[in-house]
């Protein structure tokens, strides 16, 4: 009856029904605004979790389900749907949302509350503190990844000189600096910057004031809604320098808002979808690196059987591995704690402790046999849909590798991927 509901969730004013024991997860997504592209997509890969675990036997016969809420792609709206989720629907368990800020806005009611909150998304804040009530396990790669990820690439392609065109937000400011700051390290050299406000009129005098830099290459460091229009432009301007392109543009709403071609051979970086097992180093020297991506298209399959052939976008892999790890986290903690269900700090250090390098693994692809061994009280650690997971005292993902991409004729084409291995600049 919940996973009916809830496929209309999004679109209706009443609350839907759940199961009378059920586990709720709650989640705040883009369903509508300048980011409702993605909500439905990775709305998909939640229920399609919800129903995989459930059929694994859910929280020893208990049933998960989803509480959802609209975040609006907007900051004020969101914050009052992200605390509705806290005060009205009480659940402990949060998974989103793609709104950096609303993370960072609800920090103060996750601890009072001690409720664990799993950050997939991309521009998620980071996490770097240990706390002693609220949890946070946080999914996708952060901007120093990204920035290392982008330096080296350039670097290595004998490109001298880099600037950026970049969004006054968190995220995307963070981008901007990681990569400006590893380029430098690397012994490139960093031209003018410009940073915008997304949102404005025109980006025309913005991009003039980027290129006449003469910079080798130019981080587009945006949302796609923003890009797109800034793509335009720049198409309409003569297309004047290279991009290099963010992790937040791999998706097919900028494709659909630019010219055709006009990025076309352009590239960019995100986080990879191969698991850290199908990576292997072939020129250690030249940092050379190659990558299967045999569990991303299993999963790509599984979500296209459930949802009449749609395909799942990249950043649907965390929110699917973000459900799952938390219901291999509570399993375990119930059959192990004396307490239970466990507070969001416990929740938090019970997957960090799961998900350690000598543990069993767990494949999403076989989710029935791991929930059974966890019941009985013995540790896995999860092989998700997304990466194999190893968690640092904080509750970060570790990544060692970030993907490499074009766009050809209008479709995101893989490319070699580049290792992360810059050290921190002090």
């Amino acid at each position: 009856m919940g996973l009916a509901s809830l496929l209309s969730a999004s679109c209706s004013s009443t609350a839907p029904e759940h199961p009378g024991d059920a586990v709720l997860i709650g989640g705040l997504l883009p369903f509508s605004g300048s980011e409702s592209a993605i909500g439905r997509n990775l709305e998909q890969a939640m229920l399609l979790a919800i129903e995989d675990v459930n059929a694994a036997g859910g929280l020893d016969g208990r049933p998960f389900d989803l509480v959802l809420r609209d975040s609006h792609s907007s900051w004020d709206r969101g914050l009052n749907q992200l605390l509705a989720l806290v005060y009205r629907d009480q659940v402990s368990y949060l998974i989103g949302p793609e709104e950096n800020d609303l993370s960072r806005e609800i920090t103060r009611d996750v601890k009072e509350f001690d409720l664990f909150h799993m950050l997939p998304g991309y521009a998620a804040p980071s996490v770097t503190r240990n706390e002693t009530k609220g949890g946070w396990i946080r999914l996708a790669p952060p901007p120093f990844a990204i920035g290392c990820a982008l330096a080296k690439f350039a670097f290595r392609e004998d490109i001298e000189t880099v600037n950026s065109l970049a969004a006054l937000d968190d995220y995307n400011g963070s981008v901007n600096n990681e990569f400006t700051t590893h380029f430098a390290a690397l012994g490139g050299r960093v031209l003018p910057s410009v940073r915008f406000t997304p949102g404005e009129h025109t980006y025309t005098t913005k991009i003039k004031s980027t290129f006449e830099t003469g910079a080798d290459r130019t981080l587009l460091a945006a949302y796609p809604a923003t890009a797109s229009t800034i793509v335009t432009e720049w198409t309409v301007s003569g297309r004047p320098g290279t991009w290099l392109l963010g992790p937040a543009l791999r998706t097919e709403v900028l494709l659909a808002n630019i010219p055709p071609g006009s990025l076309d051979g352009h590239i960019g970086i995100a986080p990879s979808l191969s698991l850290r097992g199908e990576c292997r180093v072939v020129d250690e020297a030249e940092d050379v690196v190659e990558c299967a991506t045999g569990n991303a298209a299993a999963f790509a399959r599984h979500f296209s059987r459930r949802w009449n052939g749609e395909a799942p976008f990249p950043a649907a892999h965390f929110y699917y591995d973000g459900v799952v790890l938390i219901a291999m986290g509570l399993a375990y903690a119930q059959a192990t704690a004396e307490a239970a269900p466990p507070s969001g700090h416990a929740l938090q250090r019970t997957i960090r402790e799961l998900n350690s390098q000598g543990h069993e693994a767990a494949s999403w692809t076989d989710l029935e046999a791991s929930m059974v061994k966890l019941r009985a009280g013995i540790p896995l650690r999860y092989v998700g849909a997304a990466a194999e997971y190893e968690f640092d005292e904080y509750g970060a993902n570790r990544h060692d590798y970030m993907q490499r991409w074009t766009i050809r004729e209008g479709a995101f084409v893989d490319l070699a991927p580049v290792s992360v291995t810059c050290r921190t600049v002090q």
